[in-house]
């Protein structure tokens, strides 16, 4: 689930308020969950993690905090998707698209 956004070319197509609490939850993320693998660590533990920060832009906006879980997992799924799309472009342009298939 947590991953660092890299690449600003990846948020690009995101609105202002949407890139701003992305930062904001993966910012958070970076302090309370460290090192740790995302693809080893349930993904309830991540979640509670990330609980509080979610909490707050939930109350800043007066949504729900399943809202603000759901715009958070539907954005950094965009991101994902995104980055991964500019990863294999970069692999391409240097000829190794052979690793991707």
């Amino acid at each position: 689930m947590f991953q660092p956004v890299n690449s600003s070319a990846s948020t690009a197509s995101l609105t202002l308020e949407d890139r701003q609490m992305l930062d904001r939850i993966n910012a958070y993320a970076e302090q309370v969950l460290g090192d740790i693998d995302p693809q080893k660590t349930r993904i309830s533990y991540q979640l509670d993690k990330l609980k509080p920060v979610m909490e707050e832009i939930a109350a800043e906006r007066q949504l729900p905090v399943e809202d603000i879980f759901i715009k958070y997992m539907d954005l950094a799924s965009i991101v994902s998707a995104k980055e991964n799309d500019l990863w294999k472009e970069e692999l391409n342009e240097n000829g190794l698209e052979d690793f991707i298939r």
